[in-house]
């Protein structure tokens, strides 16, 4: 019998996973995106209801609604009522800790809104600039996708990946991940989830954002009755950036259980290690 082979695998570097482009574009994302999330929190907490339609006076009950009430024993508490279903979410939406620590109501939590107290106009200006850092910074990562043909080459989905994407799955859902030559490029369900967002999300994120505006309806009227109507804008709004937020969560989730120093370094210095003799 052979003696089993217990050496390392040998590892090479990939010194450009990410170009550098890539890697700024990236993080001015990260802190744009978390910033117009907050301020955006911040603003919703202004009037805590999504509803459906040109009108949140249209006589139907929201879709989403946090508010308060007073308990047995007269101490306020929250709640969420989600399609008329009423639930207690006392101390995180509708009622929460202010900063004196006292329960104050308000639908999303200071240490979530930015600023933290209850402050629109500020909130406002806020998420407006971010809101065109994001765009103009999106703007630029298309531009730079194309032009280096990043998009054709490391985005769309060939013949062999629309193949394995039954395998791709089945790996993803037991935590198995690539390695070896697979490691150095997208899978199929990665293309398709970068793809969604930039080409899918975000823009309708910046065209409902956009249809919430006066400025705007008054220019180009009639448009935004597509949708519903402006209330229907803003709950779209809502619903699409929450979606942005699982997207990160599952993001940081892959990133930490595929090695998270790895992954961090490859987005900071473009700096990627390879298992080379492993291709499993």
């Amino acid at each position: 019998m052979p003696p089993r082979d217990t050496a390392e695998p040998e590892k090479s570097i990939v010194y450009r996973r990410h170009a550098w482009p890539v890697r700024l574009m990236h993080w001015i994302n990260v802190l744009a995106f978390t910033l117009l999330l907050m301020s955006g929190l911040q603003i919703f907490n202004a009037h805590p209801a999504l509803n459906w339609g040109k009108s949140s006076y249209n006589g139907r009950p929201p879709v989403l609604q946090m508010g308060a009430r007073l308990d047995a024993q007269g101490n306020p508490m929250g709640v969420t009522r989600i399609f008329g279903h009423a639930f207690d979410t006392t101390g995180v939406l509708g009622v929460s800790a202010g900063m004196d620590g006292q329960p104050v109501r308000r639908g999303f939590p200071a240490w979530a809104t930015l600023p933290g107290p209850q402050w629109l106009a500020m909130g406002r200006r806020w998420h407006f600039f971010f809101a065109w850092v994001l765009l103009v910074n999106g703007l630029a990562y298309i531009a730079y996708t194309l032009a280096s043909r990043h998009l054709a080459r490391d985005l769309m989905p060939t013949r062999t990946d629309w193949r394995a994407i039954g395998q791709s799955i089945k790996d993803h859902l037991l935590l198995r991940h690539p390695r070896g030559e697979a490691a150095r490029r997208y899978n199929i369900l990665q293309k398709l989830t970068y793809l969604g967002v930039i080409f899918i999300l975000f823009p309708l994120l910046v065209l409902m954002g956009w249809a919430m505006s006066p400025g705007l309806n008054a220019l180009f009227p009639g448009w935004i009755d597509v949708i519903g109507g402006r209330q229907s804008a803003r709950t779209l709004h809502f619903v699409v950036a929450w979606a942005l937020v699982g997207f990160v969560f599952i993001h940081l989730f892959e990133v930490i259980v595929s090695g998270f120093w790895n992954n961090l370094r490859s987005m900071i210095t473009g700096r990627y290690a390879v298992d080379e003799n492993r291709h499993d």
